[in-house]
């Protein structure tokens, strides 16, 4: 376990993607804020849309039988 010293207000980043801010402390405990970068889940949901909405678009093409 790591135990860290901090002031409200301090901020620590994990893993280059998770902020952690020290919202107040008192005697009764400590509370934090949590933020979390999404940048690669947003960019996942986009690239899964953009394919969705290609599926979507192909099926509306007629096919050409022979």
């Amino acid at each position: 376990m790591l135990i860290l010293g901090r002031r409200p207000g301090d901020t620590l980043i994990i893993d280059g993607g998770i902020k952690i801010v020290v919202l107040q402390c008192d005697r009764g405990g400590v509370r934090l804020g949590i933020e979390a970068i999404v940048n690669q889940i947003a960019d996942e949901n986009k690239r899964a849309n953009v394919v969705s909405e290609a599926k979507e678009w192909a099926t509306t093409i007629p096919l050409k039988r022979t």
